[in-house]
């Protein structure tokens, strides 16, 4: 099975979450359609800036803790090195 790790952003350089799934296309789904209360909600943060793709769960788990300790500038730096405009990558799934 596949999992991921993906960041969302309420805009470019705005509110960032990092979660992890095994079904990318429909847990960024239920983000944009804010069918679940909590921090994406609240915060209007649906577009899907990064992913990485993972073979474990384990691996996926161990990313996004490390992620979510990382500075603010190197998570930013890390969604500008693959898109530096800050597209909605979710069109592209």
């Amino acid at each position: 099975m596949t999992y991921y790790v993906y960041i969302l952003a309420s805009r470019p350089n705005g509110t960032l979450y990092i979660g992890m799934t095994n079904d990318l296309v429909r847990r960024v789904y239920e983000h944009k359609e804010e069918l679940a209360d909590g921090f994406t909600k609240r915060y209007g943060v649906k577009t899907l800036v990064y992913f990485e793709i993972h073979e474990t769960a384990e691996q996926a788990i161990r990313r996004e803790k490390t992620l979510k300790r990382w500075l603010r500038d190197w998570k930013i730096a890390l969604i500008e090195n693959d898109n530096p405009y800050w597209d909605d990558l979710y069109q592209q799934l």
